[in-house]
């Protein structure tokens, strides 16, 4: 069966900096937290750090090359704010500036139109100093950082993001402790998110303001999460965690408005909302991106030190494992967070801004992987959004993460989503199997099953 997409519809991939980039030291990029934190002892599997990565900065014609071979459309790629502002705002470094002028040029020369997403994670150093995101003038130095971005690729670039994945940079990284910079604190992680979505809307008003040409959204984690069974307090546990990690950005952008049931929860954790801040990250959007990857069972927890009083476990769809992260795999659940998105929000424009998986990949002797496990986990997940898109859903494209494998975050080097192989020791980079059967999916514009 030939499930065909939309004429119009967008397929690309996407990558981070911080994850690909490595000249962590070079042509006067200043520090990120993601700089500090990994070289903070147990912080990163093995003491893994972002230093040289994939060497993308060095290798970048050369990858945006291979980019154009594989039949890629589009690349979302992301700046890195300590790479044009060492010092987070202030003096630009221009040598920052022109790695990524050199990028889009090259992206636009090999017929490859650039997506570029604002902020993935890499606050700059010296702004964690001052205290980050949890810090209300964070949101100000964000736009003004923006600005810059926006007056320097904004005549070439007409898609652009905001902020990738707020909540996991609010709460895995201020709430958790797990990412950078490492704070363990719920009212910062709330006051954070709050930050994030008034970046994200201050940075929204800029755009229009400033008469830039293009699409700019918001992109979100929104991940399955089940009641671990029908008892009404995991039922109501499971509506804690959705509150916080879908509603607590979703109701703002699209309604104005913050979920009360959450912020009674909380009570003197709950963040500070100024008069006007809700009118500022309400401003129009023209997509919302959506990252989704795993579906959660939660349930109720009195013993949790979550600040929810949640456990979640990872759910598998019957006939389906789990990833090499311990994901479980669900595809249903992404036609499931594509239509709450259709019935409570209105039906935006929605891009699948991420979507992929890391598996045990295993090179034979030529390096090459033959990941057939990644295959079936993206058409299962294409598949849903195909039911999706006919059900009146109004998805617009899809990206794969990732292109390269990379640095993941906390687990270093352990886990691989690319649909390219990158051999860390020499950096030679293999197109998996993956990346030929997406080139084909690309080409024909459509699924076969």
């Amino acid at each position: 069966m030939r499930l065909t997409f939309p004429d119009s519809f967008l397929w690309g991939v996407a990558a981070s900096a911080y994850q690909i980039e490595g000249a962590a030291r070079e042509d006067g990029r200043g520090e990120s937290i993601w700089d500090r934190f990994s070289y903070q002892p147990y912080r990163t599997l093995n003491g893994d750090t972002g230093d040289v990565a994939c060497d993308h900065y060095h290798r970048m014609p050369e990858d945006v090359a291979m980019m154009a071979e594989l039949g890629i459309p589009c690349y979302g790629l992301t700046v890195a704010w300590p790479r044009i502002l060492p010092k987070g705002r202030g003096q630009v470094n221009q040598k920052g500036l022109d790695f990524y002028d050199r990028l889009v040029d090259t992206l636009l020369e090999h017929g490859i139109r650039p997506k570029v997403t604002l902020f993935h994670w890499d606050l700059p150093q010296v702004l964690q100093n001052e205290g980050g995101w949890p810090n209300r003038d964070c949101p100000d130095w964000f736009a003004d950082y923006a600005r810059i971005v926006f007056d320097a690729l904004g005549d070439r670039v007409d898609l652009w993001a905001t902020i990738n994945e707020p909540w996991v940079a609010a709460f895995i990284g201020y709430g958790m402790g797990i990412h950078a910079p490492g704070i363990q604190d719920a009212a910062q992680a709330y006051q954070a998110a709050h930050h994030l979505n008034l970046a994200h809307g201050k940075v929204v008003q800029l755009f229009r303001q400033g008469g830039y040409q293009g699409e700019i959204g918001y992109v979100l984690n929104l991940n399955g999460l089940l009641p671990g069974s029908d008892r009404p307090e995991d039922v109501e546990a499971t509506q804690r965690l959705h509150d916080e990690t879908h509603r607590f950005f979703l109701d703002p952008v699209f309604h104005g408005t913050y979920p009360e049931a959450l912020f009674s929860w909380l009570g003197t954790q709950a963040p500070k909302v100024y008069e006007g801040d809700l009118d500022i990250i309400r401003t129009p959007i023209d997509f919302l991106g959506i990252n989704h990857y795993n579906t959660d069972l939660v349930f109720y927890d009195v013993m949790s030190t979550h600040w929810l009083k949640v456990r979640s476990v990872p759910y598998s769809a019957p006939g389906w494992g789990q990833t090499e992260m311990g994901w479980g795999i669900n595809p249903p659940g992404i036609k499931h967070e594509i239509m709450n998105v259709v019935e409570h929000y209105g039906n935006p424009k929605m891009i699948i801004t991420e979507n992929g998986c890391a598996m045990p990949d295993e090179p034979d002797e030529d390096g090459f992987v033959a990941d057939w496990n990644r295959i079936f986990f993206l058409k299962a997940h294409l598949q849903q959004v195909h039911e999706a898109i006919q059900e009146g859903a109004n998805v617009q494209g899809y990206f794969v993460w990732s292109i390269l494998d990379n640095f993941e975050w906390e687990r270093g080097y352990s886990c691989r989503f690319g649909l390219v192989r990158v051999d860390y020791e020499t950096l030679h980079r293999i197109p998996k199997q993956s990346a030929y059967w997406y080139r084909d999916v690309i080409r024909e514009n459509a699924l076969m099953i």
